[in-house]
C-alpha cells in the first residue's frame, strides 16, 4: 500500500496515520475539526487535505453512528479504491452500509483493540497498535482487495488481525469494553456522593476499577447507544449477580447467630468466579498465559524471611498479589508460601528460589531439599 487516507483525526486516526507514515505510506488527513487536522500533521501523521487522486485506502475514523454517512459521502467524492473503518461497534454501522454506500464491495469494517484514557490527536502514539488485536468484520459482500488493503495497514502498525462476524464482534466487546467502561463510570459517579474525606482515603484499587472512566462522554453515548441490545444483556447478568450478592451480604451483616451458613459461601464463590475468570483474559492474549502452575516455597516463620522472598520473585514478575501463605506444619513452625503464576515462569522461578536456599517445588517440578533458607 502506498496511499492512505484517514477522515477523522482522532486518538485512533491519528495513531495509525502516524504508524503509516513512518513505514512510508504518503497520508492524508480530513476532519471536521480543523484544528485536529492541523495538529495531526504537525505531529508528523500526514498532509492535511483531500489527495489528488484516489488512496488505496481510506480509514473512516469517526463515531459509530456517522460511519456509513461518511462512507456514502467519501466513495461519492472517489476518495480512495478501498475503505475501513475503526468503530468499536461493527454490526449496526455495516447494515447501515450494505442498505446505504454507493459500492460496499469495497468496504470492510474494522476495530484496533487499543486505546488510552485520552482522546484527540495530542493524544496518539505510533506504537499504539503494537501486537494489539486488530478486528476485521468483512460483509457478505466485501471484496479481496478490501481485505487484503485492510489487512496491510494492520502489518504496518504491528498488530495482530482477527476475522470475525459483526455481530459476534459486538457481543464480544458489550463484555470486554463497553460494559466495564459503564461499571467504571457508575463507580467514579458514586465519588461524588461518598462523604468528604473518602477520596482521602482512595488506594490503586480504586485508580484502577475507575481508570477508563474519563472517556470522552459524547463518544461513549456513541458507542453505547449503537451496542445497546449486547450492553443490556450483560448488565441483565451482571444484576442478577449483585443481586444475588446484596441477599448474601444483607445476611452476613446481621449477628452471628442470625446468618444464613449459605450467605458466606456465596460470597465466596462470586469471589471465586472472579479470580478464575482472570484466566480467561490471559488465554485471550498471545504472550499471557493462563496463572496456571503453583510454586511452593518453605520459609522460616522469622521476621524479614517473606520479605527476602518477595523480593527475590519480583524479579520474575511474582509480587504479594500473587502469593498465599499457610503455617507449614511440623516441629520448625515454618510457613509455606504458594505463589500462583503463568506456567512458563514456575520453572525459571523455581530455580531461582532454591537457588536462594529455601525449599520449594511446584504442581509437576520437585526441587532439591535444601536448609539453607531456615
Amino acid at each position: 500500500m502506498r496511499t492512505l487516507a484517514v477522515v477523522g483525526t482522532g486518538l485512533i486516526g491519528t495513531s495509525l496515520a502516524l504508524a503509516a507514515a513512518r513505514q512510508g505510506v504518503t497520508v492524508y488527513l480530513q476532519d471536521s475539526d480543523a484544528a485536529a487536522v492541523r495538529t495531526a500533521a504537525a505531529l508528523g501523521a500526514g498532509t492535511p487535505g483531500p489527495p489528488p487522486e484516489p488512496v488505496d485506502l481510506a480509514v473512516i475514523a469517526v463515531p459509530p453512528s456517522l460511519v456509513a454517512t461518511v462512507l456514502a459521502q467519501q466513495q461519492a467524492r472517489g476518495l480512495a479504491s478501498t475503505y475501513t473503518d475503526v468503530a468499536s461497534v461493527k454490526y449496526e454501522p455495516e447494515r447501515a452500509v450494505l442498505a446505504g454506500a454507493p459500492d460496499p464491495t469495497r468496504y470492510i469494517g474494522g476495530h484496533p483493540l487499543a486505546g488510552r484514557e485520552r482522546s484527540g490527536p495530542l493524544a496518539a502514539r505510533v506504537d499504539l497498535f503494537q501486537d494489539r488485536v486488530w478486528v476485521l468484520t468483512p460483509s457478505r459482500l466485501t471484496s479481496r482487495t478490501a481485505l487484503d488493503r485492510a489487512l496491510s495497514l494492520i502489518g504496518l502498525c504491528g498488530a495482530v488481525p482477527l476475522v470475525m462476524q459483526s455481530k459476534a464482534h459486538d457481543d464480544a466487546v458489550a463484555l470486554t469494553s463497553h460494559v466495564p467502561h459503564v461499571m467504571a463510570s457508575l463507580m467514579a459517579a458514586r465519588l461524588r456522593e461518598g462523604p468528604p474525606q473518602a477520596t482521602r482515603l482512595a488506594g490503586q484499587g480504586l485508580r484502577d476499577v475507575t481508570r477508563i472512566a474519563g472517556g470522552d462522554s459524547r463518544l461513549w453515548s456513541d458507542i453505547l447507544q449503537a451496542n445497546a441490545g449486547a450492553v443490556a444483556g450483560v448488565l441483565t447478568d451482571l444484576q442478577t449477580d449483585l443481586a444475588e450478592l446484596l441477599t448474601a451480604l444483607r445476611d452476613l451483616a446481621h449477628p452471628a447467630d442470625r446468618r444464613s451458613a449459605r450467605s458466606l459461601g456465596t460470597l465466596v464463590g462470586l469471589l471465586d468466579r472472579g479470580i478464575a475468570g482472570l484466566d480467561e483474559i490471559a488465554v485471550g492474549h498471545p504472550g499471557h498465559p493462563p496463572r496456571s502452575a503453583s510454586v511452593r516455597v518453605r520459609i522460616a516463620d522469622r521476621p524479614g524471611e517473606l520479605s527476602r522472598l518477595l523480593t527475590t520473585t519480583a524479579e520474575l514478575g511474582v509480587g504479594p498479589e500473587d502469593a498465599e501463605v499457610r503455617p507449614a506444619g511440623g516441629a520448625h513452625g515454618d510457613l509455606t508460601v504458594r505463589l500462583a503464576v503463568p506456567a512458563a515462569v514456575s520453572v525459571p522461578l523455581l530455580a531461582r528460589v532454591t537457588a536462594e536456599g529455601w525449599d520449594a517445588d511446584t504442581d509437576n517440578h520437585p526441587a532439591p531439599t535444601t536448609t539453607a533458607g531456615r
